[in-house]
């Protein structure tokens, strides 16, 4: 007997974004529906209230749901649940059938592409509605591609998800409308949007806070040779990558010294307004991450959740911490996507993967928003490349075809890496070999704004950003930033003089060096927009934006010392 339909009385109250989206979608009565949303926006709630519309309605009769993950199977099962809708998150391609006492199944995208041909054949015996949860995930190769859209080209609507900037390839998605722009370029179109600016403005997402934290770092080539760099000066991007894994090195002091100041954060989060408040750290390998939990447990005394693979267990593990008070969980891959774990308020980006997609997908981790007030922030190493992503994170992306292929990453192999033995490693690692790196806070970043001047770890600057209050709005946040800068100005100011005071040998002058050079001028952009701050009353935020119209180029996190001189010369005639 199949079980009774959902009861759309009894369905949690939607927000919003929901309510305008459904709307849309009722009106619309297309085949294909794409909604483009924030992590933590609530997709999942939308999707089930629309499967709900239409069991009740008698548009279909079953409901299919396809996801990235084995975790999220059970995730999605689960809340479909909580609201009357009963998925099989156990159903295996050799079951052909679904059971009756289900209104449907849950499956992973490689699942299909294993058997479209199963899927196809449930999909035509009853009217189907299919949810396509992370829909970029269908474009990961051609045997998922081709396989999604041969089970699920029957089904009688089919809604997709997705809640962060599409692929970096030309591989079309499946059931994704594109349209030519007047370049002669295809790209997708969404029939509902809700970005991360809209989710902070209606107060859906927590505000998040970006610490960068920079270093000198040295390695050891295959070849015998000494480099040294420090994150965040101007170098090649071969200089930058090998800097980025040097920093990541578990033997080094940059991750102990980087760990130290987030456990910091979390004791402050939860000293006033989070007890729960959790941590993850996201990283590169099996290895890394295993040497990064016994860094948490000498740091904090407390042993950490460590999450290897989509195995098993993983599953369970996942729950047993986002239903604990645990301080920290390290993962590799597991819980870069689609996961809730809404007590995560504090997370390290330690590793070197850097696409779009996959950064948006691991700060989405820390987005989800419980109460009003509550904030995030993720550590993360002080690579132009992330400081431009961390920079423009409400920027709204679209996939497209046909256009020049360029890497806008610097070691995204790794992602795959990540999910494989350490026993794998290839022969780049063999001709690496990290010696040194140390870490202090660059600059934090936030709304698209660089506050702060630099400060060393473990001093009393540091712990001026660290100790941010937990709970504040937007506004607050943004105006506690620029007073902690204010105040740093004000104390280098008050400095100086005093050393000048005191006669000193005259030395030779030291030429500054790139990233001593970028510092300064960012240190001197900052003075200068505070001083214009306080005689228009404009936020700062504004102001920088005006600068990046009036002279061009990217956020100040990553501009160079060209466009930083001529934003400083700008804002002197403005």
């Amino acid at each position: 007997m199949s079980p009774p339909l959902p009861n759309l009385e009894t369905f949690p109250p939607l927000r919003a974004w929901q309510r305008k989206a459904m709307v849309t979608y009722l009106r619309q009565r297309s085949e294909d529906f794409m909604a483009v949303a924030t992590p933590g926006a609530g997709k999942t709630t939308f999707a089930l209230r629309i499967a709900a519309e239409m069991l009740t309605d008698g548009t279909c009769d079953a409901v299919t749901v396809v996801c990235p993950t084995e975790h999220l199977k059970t995730q999605w099962s689960l809340a479909a649940a909580r609201v009357g809708i009963q998925l099989d998150p156990k159903f295996r391609n050799s079951d052909v059938h679904s059971s009756r006492d289900f209104h449907g199944a849950v499956l992973t995208y490689a699942q299909v592409g294993m058997a479209p041909a199963v899927h196809k054949r449930r999909t035509i015996t009853r009217r189907t509605f299919v949810i396509l949860d992370e829909i970029h995930h269908a474009g990961d190769s051609r045997t998922w591609g081709d396989g999604v859209k041969d089970a699920f080209e029957p089904a009688v609507r089919r809604l997709l998800l997705t809640g962060t900037p599409f692929r970096s390839d030309e591989n079309p998605i499946p059931f994704v409308t594109y349209e030519r722009g007047p370049d002669g370029v295809q790209r997708s179109r969404a029939d509902s949007v809700y970005g991360y600016a809209d989710a902070l403005r209606d107060r859906v997402v927590r505000p998040v806070l970006f610490m960068a934290y920079s270093g000198e770092t040295r390695w050891r080539t295959n070849a015998g040779d000494e480099l040294a760099a420090r994150l965040g000066e101007p170098m090649t991007k071969d200089v930058v990558a090998q800097a980025w894994r040097t920093a990541l090195d578990h033997r080094g002091d940059w991750m102990p010294q980087v760990l130290r100041a987030a456990d910091a954060r979390l004791s402050k989060l939860r000293e006033h307004g989070m007890p729960d408040a959790g941590g993850l750290i996201i990283a590169s390998d099996q290895q890394s991450a295993r040497a990064y939990a016994k860094l948490i447990h000498d740091i904090t005394g407390e042993s950490a959740t460590v999450v290897l693979s989509d195995d098993e267990g993983a599953s369970g593990r996942i729950a047993t911490f986002a239903a604990s008070e645990q301080r920290w969980m390290v993962a590799v891959r597991m819980v870069s996507e689609g996961v809730d774990i809404p007590r995560l308020a504090v997370g390290v980006y330690a590793t070197s993967a850097s696409t779009p997609l996959y950064f948006a997908q691991a700060i989405g981790r820390f987005v989800r928003s419980r109460v009003e007030g509550e904030t995030a922030t993720v550590f993360l190493p002080s690579v132009p490349h992330l400081l431009g992503l961390a920079s423009e994170m409400e920027e709204q992306r679209n996939h497209v075809l046909g256009a020049p292929k360029e890497k806008d990453g610097l070691d995204d192999d790794l992602i795959e890496r990540a999910q494989k033995s350490e026993d794998a490693l290839g022969e780049l690692e063999k001709q690496f070999e990290a010696l040194s790196a140390t870490a202090e806070l660059d600059q934090v970043i936030y709304d698209g704004t660089s506050f702060g001047t630099g400060a060393r770890s473990g001093t009393a600057e540091e712990l001026d950003y660290l100790g941010l209050p937990g709970l504040l709005t937007p506004e607050q946040v943004t105006e506690l930033l620029n007073k902690r800068q204010s105040e740093q100005l004000a104390a280098q100011k008050r400095q100086q003089p005093a050393e000048a005071a005191v006669p000193e040998q005259r030395e030779p002058v030291v030429p500054m060096s790139a990233g001593e050079r970028r510092n300064s001028l960012r240190r001197q952009l900052n003075t200068l927009v505070a001083a214009h701050h306080h005689r228009t009353n404009l936020p700062h935020g504004k102001i920088h934006a005006e600068l990046r119209r009036l002279c061009g180029g990217p956020p100040s996190a990553q501009a160079t010392i060209e466009q930083l001189e001529e934003r400083i010369a700008t804002i002197q005639t403005l």
